[in-house]
């Protein structure tokens, strides 16, 4: 792909659980065009599966009738993905963004889906609305496989 070049993709889907894997194995079927490694596959899967959960148990609190965007984009080796929701939004952005911080315990939430989110991309941003809702805007840059051993 020429440096320049810039593909994207949108996917809406009703914030229903049983769409999580679909929504994870859409971006990583659009990504596969950088010929990831399986650990850069595994990281974006996750990420995607982290946000879209989010949106559903906690944008939504379940509400089928809510919808879940997600954004993505490659540019050169960058890949960005945004997850949206329109749901009830966070409160306190930065108290959820800390390690264990659950707001539903009563469902055994861990609490670490920022966390890995964070940690698994190279940048990381979350910004809401309460009842406006949540965007989480995400990018990695992918070393191709075919870089590695050229």
């Amino acid at each position: 792909m020429n440096q320049t070049e810039r593909n994207f993709m949108t996917l809406q889907f009703a914030a229903k659980s049983e769409n999580e894997s679909f929504a994870r194995v859409t971006v990583a079927a659009f990504v596969s065009q950088l010929d990831p490694t399986m650990d850069e596959i595994t990281d974006l899967k996750t990420v995607v599966s982290e946000a879209v959960t989010n949106s559903i148990i906690h944008g939504y609190d379940g509400d089928p009738e809510g919808v879940v965007t997600i954004s993505a984009a490659i540019e050169g080796d960058i890949v960005t993905l945004i997850v949206e929701d329109k749901g009830r939004g966070i409160e306190d952005v930065e108290l959820a963004k800390q390690p264990l911080f659950t707001s539903k315990p009563e469902l055994e939430r861990s609490g670490m889906g920022f966390t890995i989110m964070e940690n698994f991309m190279d940048e990381f941003d979350v910004t809401s609305e309460l009842g406006g809702g949540t965007s989480i805007r995400m990018k990695k840059r992918i070393v191709s496989k075919k870089a590695l051993y050229n």
